[in-house]
């Protein structure tokens, strides 16, 4: 089997998050919000890396670790589809990479640990596989190439998860090694600054 590449969807104005500021670059914690998504996707192993980005797009791509490709999304106001329709278009004439990881840059506690588990299920026969926290589907999702074309019709504000009312998914089971927590509102932000983080996972 082939490579399996992540893309991080940094595209949105995150207009419940209020203000003209990027939601990406958000600060918790001292870091921004796209980082701690750009650091799990690095230290995962997997290879390439993709960030997509839209609203302000100079300003989050600035944010983007060395080796990582920056993707330009020009249709980010049509949705969180047509960000990760960018990333596959990217991706599509590399026919080496044979799945996508599409996770998200408001999911800071997302590890390197979830990706290595996708991609584990999928060298082990899965095409689609998604990330479960206490048996709800969430993020990350990995879709292999035999879906792509699918993909590359989707429309509006949900991406891969219109796939799941047509195509069996495998769910793999992340409680312990990441949390879904993710940043919609100031609001969000601050309860979580305000949070002692729950230690029932580790990053990595």
């Amino acid at each position: 089997m082939g490579q399996v590449a992540i893309a991080i969807l940094a595209a949105g104005r995150g207009s419940r998050f209020g203000g003209d500021f990027p939601k990406p670059l958000a600060m918790f914690r001292g870091r921004s919000l796209v980082s701690y998504a750009l650091k799990a996707a690095s230290e995962s192993g997997l290879a390439p890396i993709l960030l997509v980005v839209g609203y302000n797009f100079q300003q989050v791509a600035a944010a983007a670790l060395p080796g990582v490709s920056i993707v330009h999304n020009l249709q980010w106001q049509s949705g969180i589809a047509s960000s990760l329709k960018q990333a596959l278009w990217m991706l599509e004439p590399n026919k080496s990479i044979d799945a996508l990881c599409i996770g998200l840059a408001d999911q800071p506690f997302v590890t390197a640990a979830c990706y290595r588990r996708l991609a584990a299920a999928y060298h082990e026969g899965a095409s689609f596989v998604v990330a479960t926290y206490a048996g709800s589907r969430r993020n990350p999702v990995l879709l292999a190439r035999s879906l792509w074309f699918d993909a590359m019709k989707l429309e509006g504000d949900e991406g891969a998860r219109q796939l799941m009312r047509v195509y069996p998914v495998v769910e793999v089971d992340c409680d312990r090694i990441g949390n879904p927590h993710d940043i919609d509102t100031k609001d969000d932000l601050q309860q979580l600054e305000s949070e002692v983080v729950s230690k029932h996972w580790t990053e990595g």
